[in-house]
């Protein structure tokens, strides 16, 4: 069966299930990056903390009633908790029709759990993002589904630029998207700390150890990024023969961590699978 056709880029109208932070980082970056005005986007969030905050931020609309702004809206950005997705959608299945483009960003929740609930035909994108794009430094990750359009998948992967990256890959790559950006952030989080505590030891002050620390790790980033190069090249460049570096090197060798820092994104992986087999396996609507 032919895809349908998507409203134009006037007509879209976001809403927003959810006012959390992922929700708060897309609608932000939507704004700043001029996809959208804060006229045109519609959140709910049964916190009225959230809403507050959210409304403060961005000028959105943000209200308690997820069928108040379904009916607003002609993009629903499915931003709520894995666990309470099923509930959602149940609440809001009476008002979606063939106007709306579906985007989740809830981890583990696949694009064929959603389409038991809400019909086979819908137009569904699934997204995996990260914490830092609450500042703008995100990597994310989209899959279309089966009756998305080539005009909703652009929509999206705007929408994610808004907030740093974007990177099409098939729903199976999901859970791969999950324990390597999705989770890669603690992960990165528990080297800095490293980082720092070994120049702790080595008498530096804390905050200066920090402070050195997540900017050794935000330059090297950038260089990866910037130079095309192979972080094995530049890894060498920094390794000078009989040097500081190299016997740093040896000893992280030594104590596996190339090996330790592997298994713990298979882990989290694994885990992310494990989680989309229990969402599945969740009774069916009638």
């Amino acid at each position: 069966m032919a895809k349908r056709a998507s409203k134009g880029p006037d007509e879209v109208r976001w809403g927003f299930l959810g006012a959390g932070r992922m929700a708060t980082a897309l609608v932000d970056g939507m704004i700043h990056a001029e996809l959208a005005k804060p006229d045109a986007i519609t959140a709910a969030d049964p916190s009225p903390d959230a809403r507050h905050a959210l409304a403060r931020s961005s000028g959105a609309t943000v209200l308690e009633s997820n069928l108040e702004v379904v009916n607003r809206a002609n993009v629903i950005v499915l931003a709520v908790k894995p666990q309470t997705m099923r509930a959602v959608l149940e609440e809001i299945r009476p008002a979606i029709g063939n106007e709306h483009l579906l985007v989740s960003v809830a981890a583990g929740v696949t694009i064929d759990t959603i389409a038991r609930v809400l019909g086979p035909e819908r137009r569904i994108i699934r997204v995996m993002s990260n914490t830092p794009a609450l500042v703008g430094l995100g990597a994310s990750a989209y899959a279309p589904g089966p009756f998305a359009s080539g005009h909703d998948e652009s929509l999206v992967k705007r929408m994610l630029e808004g907030i740093g990256l974007a990177e099409k890959v098939s729903e199976s790559l999901l859970d791969a998207v999950t324990g390597l950006s999705g989770s890669g952030p603690a992960f990165v989080y528990l080297f800095i700390e490293a980082l720092a505590d070994g120049g702790v030891r080595c008498g530096l002050p804390r905050d200066v150890a920090i402070r050195l620390a997540s900017q050794t790790v935000l330059g090297a980033a950038v260089m990866v990024q910037g130079a095309r190069q192979h972080p094995a090249e530049l890894k060498d460049q920094v390794a000078s023969p009989g040097g500081t570096t190299i016997a740093g090197l040896h000893e992280l060798e030594r104590r596996a961590v190339r090996g330790a820092m592997i298994d713990a994104v298979y882990s989290a992986t694994q885990r992310a699978a494990e989680l989309a087999r229990l969402a599945a396996d969740e009774p069916h609507a009638k």
